[in-house]
């Protein structure tokens, strides 16, 4: 999945050298978590909303340069990438870089999102299991060989947790009959965590992006 056609040029960049009267009211005019801050046109950070209550607003950014938060993605990072730099950060918003440092624009959170949504992964008919294993146990190939033996397609796996030493791993199965699926997975020794039809996996994500939506528009 192409994202770079979500880069978005409508979110202001910062020198460092200006004042935090604009920084300001940017952050409370808009939904944003950060804004990107340059130097001499290079990218050095980016201030958080968080922060908003710490700014004086004759003072200048340098001022908070200790306080400047340094992540980004590039052009070229995948969106699987993206989606975990938002997650690992905090952030709803992005600073895109070129190979000079300089900043193309951003990644808004809520578009990444969307796109993510259009995937197949969602939006093709089928279930949604979710098994568990030894993280030294598994193999996405026997994952894709137990799914495919019962006559299924494989749409979509990612991991979706991991912790003392046991990983979850959701899959979405192109057949609604998850029953056969699920029987062979705990002849392999995997744990059937969740396992719902599509409609009901649809709906639940319905009420997520609904409330994605509410919240980047409060």
């Amino acid at each position: 999945m192409q994202i770079q056609s979500k880069i978005i040029n409508t979110v202001p960049i910062f020198e460092v050298s200006e004042t935090l009267e604009e920084v300001i009211g940017f952050f409370k005019e808009t939904t944003f978590s950060h804004v990107a801050v340059t130097e001499n046109g290079s990218y050095i950070g980016s201030l958080s909303e968080n922060d908003l209550a710490c700014f004086e607003p004759d003072k200048t950014i340098d001022a908070f340069r200790i306080d400047l938060e340094n992540f980004f993605v590039k052009k070229d990072t995948l969106w699987l990438d993206v989606l975990e730099a938002f997650a690992r950060n905090e952030a709803n918003i992005i600073p895109v870089l070129d190979e000079q440092q300089v900043i193309v624009g951003y990644y808004d959170l809520g578009d990444v999102v969307a796109d993510f949504i259009d995937t197949p992964f969602f939006k093709e008919p089928g279930g949604i299991l979710v098994i568990a294993t030894g993280i030294k146990d598994y193999s996405f190939s026997e994952i894709a060989q137990i799914v495919e033996s019962n006559n299924a397609r494989l749409l979509g796996a990612f991991i979706t947790d991991s912790q003392n030493d046991v990983v979850q791993i959701t899959l979405k199965i192109g057949t609604l009959n998850l029953n056969e699926v699920a029987q062979t997975f705990r002849r392999y020794n995997y744990s059937i965590v969740f396992g719902n039809s599509d409609d009901q996996f649809l709906e639940d994500l319905k009420q997520r992006s609904d409330y994605l939506e509410k919240y980047l528009n409060v």
